[in-house]
């Protein structure tokens, strides 16, 4: 990921193809040591490919996944299992407030 940050920083900087040196010489102005065959790799397989066309191609890609429980909640919601999420909702309030008593009195910053 650091590699590709400092690519695509490089790109939006004016460099239309940045080098491993270049990435690495950015990296190393924040102190973050780099891998040189790591960032061969990274520089290999960008080289010469459009950086707008690469995210795109990865948004459409990210488009398909799914992600999140909504699509999952919404027919339990439907179903009519929105009451017994609340009524678990209240037990683990209960349950918390009682496993605050161990601590005896007594906090961390006390």
């Amino acid at each position: 990921m650091k590699f590709l940050a400092a690519y695509l920083l490089l790109t939006l900087g004016g460099n239309a193809s940045p080098s491993a040196a270049d990435i690495k010489s950015l990296l190393e102005t924040v102190g973050i040591e780099s891998e040189q065959e790591r960032l061969d790799k990274v520089v290999s397989e960008l080289n010469g490919k459009d950086i707008a066309q690469l995210i795109t191609e990865g948004q459409e890609k990210l488009a398909s996944v799914p992600s999140g429980g909504a699509v999952a909640a919404a027919p339990a919601a439907a179903a009519g299992g929105a009451a017994p999420a609340a009524e678990e909702k209240k037990e683990e309030k209960k349950e918390e407030k009682e496993e605050s008593d161990d601590d005896m009195g007594f906090g961390l910053f006390d």
